[in-house]
């Protein structure tokens, strides 16, 4: 069940990571690649906890990935709010 759920996941953030190509590709605003890049980087995440075969998550180098995702996220939101102030 946990590889199961784990590949949803992976499925979603994949398919979400595509929807924001898709409005990146629309508008050219850096936001999107951003969000889009730190998703597809949580879809990695996923398949590195898959081909571990593990169910506890001990391992640093996956939390370092989740990590960076999540630091993108946030280093997108902040730039995007700067460069409003700006204009």
């Amino acid at each position: 069940m946990t590889q199961f759920l784990s590949g949803a996941i992976m499925m979603a953030c994949w398919v979400i990571g595509l929807f924001f190509l898709r409005f990146w590709k629309k508008t050219e605003d850096r936001l999107f690649s951003i969000f889009a890049v730190a998703f597809w980087m949580l879809a990695v995440e996923r398949i590195v906890l898959l081909i571990m075969n593990k169910e506890n998550e001990v391992y640093s180098f996956v939390y370092i990935i989740r990590s960076i995702a999540f630091l993108l996220i946030l280093w997108a939101i902040v730039d995007k709010n700067r460069s409003k102030n700006h204009l």
